[in-house]
C-alpha cells in the first residue's frame, strides 16, 4: 500500500488549512488504495480570525495544535516527516499556506516560505517522489522546485503573476482539472480558489490525488 504524507497549515480556511479540502484529500486518499500520515510545523499562527465574522482576534495559536483538530489527533511535528518512509506528499490549501506557511498572503511575488517546509518538500524530490499542491498551495511551487516547474492556481491574473514571478510557469486551470509537470513530478488543481461548492472542490482533488499516486 502508498503512503502519502500530508503537510497541513492549521485548521479553517482563514488562518489555518482549508478543513473541506484537508479532509476530502484524506478521503480520496483512502478511496484510492493508499494510506496517509499528517504533519504540521510546531510554530505559531500569523494570526487568528474569527471565521464567524471575519476579524482578526487577539489570541495565539499553533499551527501543529489547530491542525490535530482536523487529524483527530494523529498528527506529528513537521520535524519528523522522512521522505524515505512515503511515496509521495500533498499540501491542502488555505490561508495557512499563505501566512504561516509563507508569507504569500502579505508579501506576493517577494514571499519566503519555512526553511523546514522548504526541506521537507525537497527532499521528496531529491529521491523523483511526486507532490501535489491544491488550492493556493501552488505558490510555493517557485520556492521548491525549478525554475518554469508548472503549476496552476485557476486564472485569478494576479495571483498568478506573483506566483510566475516566484519562479513557477502558471498555466490555467479550471476547477475540475489539474495541471500535471511530468518532469518534476508535480500536480496541482485550483479547489477552492474556484470551487463554489464542496463538489467542485473533491472533483479537481481527486483527480490530482489520482494522479499523485499513478506518478509515485
Amino acid at each position: 500500500m502508498k503512503k502519502i504524507a500530508i503537510i497541513l497549515s492549521g485548521c479553517g480556511v482563514y488562518d489555518g488549512a482549508e478543513i473541506h479540502e484537508s479532509v476530502l484529500t484524506m478521503l480520496h486518499i483512502e478511496q484510492l488504495g493508499a494510506s496517509y500520515e499528517c504533519f504540521a510545523p510546531n510554530v505559531q499562527q500569523h494570526h487568528v480570525i474569527n471565521h464567524l465574522t471575519g476579524e482578526e482576534q487577539a489570541q495565539q495559536r499553533n499551527v501543529l495544535e489547530e491542525a490535530a483538530r482536523i487529524a483527530r489527533g494523529n498528527i506529528k511535528d513537521l520535524s519528523a516527516l522522512n521522505a524515505n518512509e512515503f511515496d509521495a506528499l500533498v499540501i491542502p490549501g488555505g490561508f495557512g499556506v499563505a501566512k504561516n506557511l509563507s508569507s504569500f498572503a502579505f508579501d506576493g511575488a517577494q514571499a519566503t516560505i519555512l526553511e523546514s517546509l522548504k526541506h521537507c518538500c525537497q527532499s521528496f524530490t531529491q529521491q523523483h517522489k511526486p507532490i501535489a499542491y491544491l488550492c493556493i498551495a501552488p505558490t510555493l511551487i517557485g520556492h521548491i522546485h525549478p525554475k518554469g516547474t508548472l503549476a496552476t492556481i485557476g486564472n485569478d491574473e494576479q495571483t498568478a503573476a506573483a506566483t510566475e514571478q516566484l519562479g513557477a510557469k502558471h498555466v490555467s486551470c479550471d476547477v475540475d482539472d489539474i495541471v500535471v509537470d511530468e518532469q518534476h513530478k508535480v500536480i496541482s488543481t485550483p479547489a477552492y480558489m474556484l470551487a463554489n461548492s464542496i463538489t467542485q472542490a473533491s472533483s479537481g482533488i481527486q483527480k490530482a490525488l489520482q494522479a499523485l499516486l499513478d506518478m509515485s
